[in-house]
């Protein structure tokens, strides 16, 4: 439990080193922005000393494996969400999306992925709807993608990136990373 309790301590103050705006929920927003950059190391639910990156098949995510997450946001809403990867299976293809929930032992946990305009039609399952990451690990298995919006998450709906087992919007959950997304005053 302490260690769980540190993982997360640690994930706030990596948001805050970053000049993030990293804050209790009840408090205002950061009036200038928000910044935050954070990263783990993979490691299986039932590991012995938790992760706030968890990984589920350690043949696309092996332990160990590590993962950075940064988030820019401007004023006006407008985001970028950044990823980094060292360690997956060398030349695979993974899709990467952002979700509402926190990481847990069941993949599921993480619940759907975030929508800027939430719906159940599948035709707002999109890139320009959702945030999207996907990318190919190169030859030694290391990934980055980027994805810009100009729209910013709404307060408390998104905690997590997921790693899926293929590209797109579908693909069976393989990792998940606790991420703390910020928001910014006027955009929720």
């Amino acid at each position: 439990m302490l260690a769980g309790i540190s993982m997360g301590a640690a994930a706030v103050a990596a948001a805050v080193l970053a000049g993030g705006g990293a804050h209790d929920p009840h408090d205002p927003p950061d009036p200038h922005g928000y910044r935050m950059r954070t990263d783990a190391r993979f490691a299986p639910p039932e590991a012995f000393v938790p992760s706030a990156a968890v990984t589920y098949d350690k043949e696309l995510v092996p332990a160990g494996a590590w993962i950075e997450v940064t988030q820019r946001t401007g004023l006006g809403g407008a985001t970028t969400v950044g990823l980094r990867t060292k360690g997956l299976r060398p030349g695979h293809a993974y899709g990467v999306h952002v979700h509402q929930k926190p990481c847990a032992a069941d993949p599921a946990a993480a619940g759907g992925h975030y929508q800027h305009e939430p719906s159940a039609d599948p035709h707002h399952v999109t890139a320009e709807n959702e945030v999207w990451l996907d990318f190919t690990a190169d030859g030694h298995g290391s990934g980055t993608a980027r994805a810009h919006h100009s729209w910013g998450f709404r307060r408390g709906e998104a905690s997590s990136v997921v790693l899926h087992d293929e590209p797109g919007s579908k693909g069976a959950r393989v990792a998940c990373f606790t991420v703390p997304f910020g928001w910014v005053a006027g955009t929720a």
